[in-house]
């Protein structure tokens, strides 16, 4: 999956699949270079023929994540009033940019690790497949959920984590990701009238 990388910092477009998208920015691309030289490329892991993208080394850089924590946070900022995260990375992007903006967050985790009653929604893998849950008081009823994760590649944990917040009573205010793996084309299993913004795009 090495490639060229497009610099994403998007507004008012739509991608060929129809989702709102946000317009080049200079300062957002580049910044968007900067977090992509950050982030460390792994051959074989977690196995063979994968190119993992670590996001480790981009964590590493308090000044730089402040800014990529601004840059997530400012195409749907006055839109939101929940941020919601995606196990396990998601957690750590999606809980700092809540706390930033004094927004309350909500972790969405794999089966049997929230202690309440539950909603829970299945993906497929490409050997078998998982599920994603969210408590079911974790949302107050209409509440705008900006949804939040490290990694756009297939799309289906992100669409099935739109779909819990659906279940919560939630309305998606937009799917925000600090990379997107564009080849796999996972903004197809979105909905098409989500809002999706991605800073650093592999092509």
């Amino acid at each position: 999956m090495r490639g060229q990388t497009t610099l994403a910092h998007e507004q008012d477009r739509r991608d060929p699949d129809g989702h709102e998208q946000v317009a080049n920015d200079p300062a957002g691309c580049e910044l968007a270079l900067r977090a992509r030289a950050a982030i460390r490329d792994i051959p074989d892991f977690p196995q063979p023929g994968i190119l993992f993208r670590d996001i480790t080394t981009l964590l590493a850089q308090p000044g730089l994540m402040a800014e990529v924590f601004d840059a997530l946070w400012a195409p749907f900022e006055g839109g939101v009033d929940v941020i919601a995260g995606i196990e396990s990375r998601g957690f750590i992007l999606g809980a700092t940019v809540a706390a930033l903006h004094r927004l309350p967050f909500v972790p969405l985790r794999k089966p049997g690790k929230l202690p309440a009653a539950t909603f829970r929604e299945s993906y497929a893998l490409e050997y078998g497949s998982d599920s994603l849950e969210m408590h079911q008081d974790a949302l107050p009823a209409g509440a705008r959920v900006l949804l939040i994760d490290d990694l756009l590649a297939t799309g289906g944990t992100a669409a099935a984590a739109i779909r819990l917040i659906a279940q919560g009573n939630g309305r998606l205010a937009g799917v925000c990701f600090l990379a997107e793996l564009c080849a796999l084309e996972g903004r197809r299993r979105l909905p098409p009238d989500a809002r999706v913004h991605a800073l650093v795009r592999y092509e």
